[in-house]
């Protein structure tokens, strides 16, 4: 598609309103402007970008898209000034923003200051962001060098086009240089996918729907409509009161407790969000190469309350491998998404145990797990935390600290699960009842000592009624989120401090 074929195809008909001015270019050489010449007269367009906003499923948008017949959707200095005029255009209209790119990168006319204008497209970039509005990205076929090193790969969601060239070198270049082919199928959207660098590989026909998907959840607190900022936005009434927050502990024994956590039938953070969650949309990866499945990332919505979601996902065959390093990289990145979206942050712990291997040592698990530690206790976003099962070692400690916990009556925490702290202390996995009991890793202990504030009962187990249990959980979920996105975030901050500082003084 061309630039025109893609707005068609995304925007709501007769609602796109081009930005564009006439393009100031640099001194031109003769040789120079005869090629821009020749590039408006092919391609129908006066530079290789095309800026402006319209409607999209309803809600109005601005637009980026990179027209590759002018020049190969190359980045020269009108093209670097149209865009971070679009951008600051949607900045200050608090309007969320969909980029487009098809570019080969730099243009090579004119040098190196057109190299240099990526840095002030970035900085363009990073105000909108800052500013807690949406940056949307779908790359295109192709689009390598400058522009995917800059603009390209910011997006708070980022999704390709099916078959889509994507890199920071192209295979010409490479081919130049080194005398071979570039390897092949590296550098396409679907190995991106499945190296955790971007979030989807999305046809043309369906970015409209993803789009809109999107903005529905990121504007459900109030509601940005058409032409509304989604940064202005008027938080939604709450929700009633759950009848939740009248349960009560279990009066069952932790070790019964762990048993039930621990059957195969229990529902998970997928059933949580399949049952419980409005709408959901998954993110994928770290967006630096690592895709790790022990953690699930996602965009939803509780009721009328969005959320940025990241928690354990638990292990669909018995031989799978623990949480690793890789997952815990992927939930600061969903940390940083709520800071930046300015959204709560849903936690969901489940988990029997961080992976034990050469490879999560050598990948600095212990650190990540305090890297998590130290981004969540000081947050600067609403935060809830669920305890939905298991909750064993540093894999569980490092999603939990948030201003409200939400516990499944049969969840538990430990420092390691019960029959690792029994070969500890008693050098035999056979005192691994007694000491659960011992430690307090029950819900009754945590309730007792301050940890948890909202329990959801399971009418004996979960896993004999999962999507009752969902729905009651979804309920408490969107209740807590609620509260806490009307205390001001520094308030949350200090008390977040305070709540952890005290536990077990009560």
């Amino acid at each position: 598609m061309n630039a025109t074929e893609l707005l068609e195809a995304v925007v709501d008909p007769g609602s796109f309103a081009c930005w564009d001015t006439e393009p100031e270019q640099p001194v031109l050489s003769a040789e120079y402007a005869r090629d821009l010449a020749r590039a408006r007269e092919r391609s129908g367009a006066d530079e290789s970008v095309i800026t402006g906003a319209g409607l999209i499923r309803g809600r109005r948008v601005a637009l980026i898209v990179s027209e590759f017949s002018f020049l190969a959707g190359s980045i020269g200095h009108a093209a670097a000034q149209r865009i971070v005029a679009a951008v600051e255009r949607a900045t200050a209209e608090g309007l969320p923003l969909l980029a487009g790119p098809a570019s080969g990168g730099t243009r090579m006319q004119e040098g190196t200051l057109a190299f240099l204008s990526m840095v002030k497209i970035t900085g363009a970039v990073r105000a909108h962001r800052q500013a807690g509005l949406p940056y949307l990205v779908y790359l295109r076929h192709p689009t390598t060098g400058g522009v995917m090193a800059s603009w390209g790969s910011l997006g708070h969601i980022n999704v390709a086009e099916p078959g889509a060239l994507l890199g920071f070198l192209g295979p010409r270049v490479y081919e130049a240089l080194h005398g071979e082919a570039f390897p092949e199928d590296v550098q396409v959207a679907e190995n991106l996918f499945n190296k955790g660098l971007i979030d989807g590989v999305v046809e043309p026909g369906d970015l409209a729907d993803l789009v809109g998907r999107a903005l529905d959840i990121l504007a459900a607190n109030g509601g940005a409509g058409a032409g509304g900022s989604i940064a202005a936005s008027v938080p939604a009434p709450p929700p009633a009161p759950p009848e939740t927050l009248d349960t009560r502990p279990s009066t069952a024994d932790a070790w019964t407790s762990i048993e039930i956590s621990r059957r195969s039938r229990r529902p998970d953070l997928r059933q949580l969000l399949k049952f419980g969650a409005t709408d959901a949309l998954p993110l994928n990866g770290t967006g630096q190469g690592e895709k790790d499945p022990g953690l699930l990332l996602a965009l939803a919505r509780f009721g009328a309350q969005p959320c940025i979601v990241l928690g354990h996902a638990r292990p669909l065959r018995k031989d799978a491998a623990g949480m690793g390093p890789g997952s815990l990289r992927e939930a600061r990145r969903g940390m940083k998404l709520a800071e930046e979206l300015r959204l709560p942050l849903l936690t969901v712990i489940d988990t029997a145990g961080a992976a034990l291997s050469q490879e999560a040592e050598e990948g600095g698990l212990a650190g990540e797990i305090a890297r998590s530690l130290h981004e969540l206790i000081g947050l600067e976003s609403p935060s809830v935390s669920v305890l939905l099962g298991q909750g064993a070692g540093g894999g569980a400690l490092a999603l939990l600290p948030a201003d409200r916990t939400i516990a499944a009556q049969h969840s538990w925490l430990s420092p390691l699960p019960p029959e690792g702290a029994s070969a500890i202390v008693h050098r035999t996995t056979a005192f691994a009842p007694a000491m659960a009991q011992a430690q307090g890793v029950n819900v009754a202990a945590l309730y007792a000592n301050g940890l948890v504030d909202h329990i959801v009962d399971e009418r004996g187990d979960a896993s004999l009624e999962p999507r009752g249990f969902c729905t009651r959980m979804a309920r408490a979920i969107e209740y807590e989120l609620a509260s806490v996105a009307r205390v001001p975030v520094p308030e949350l901050v200090a008390a977040r401090a305070r709540k952890f500082a005290s536990l077990g003084s009560r």
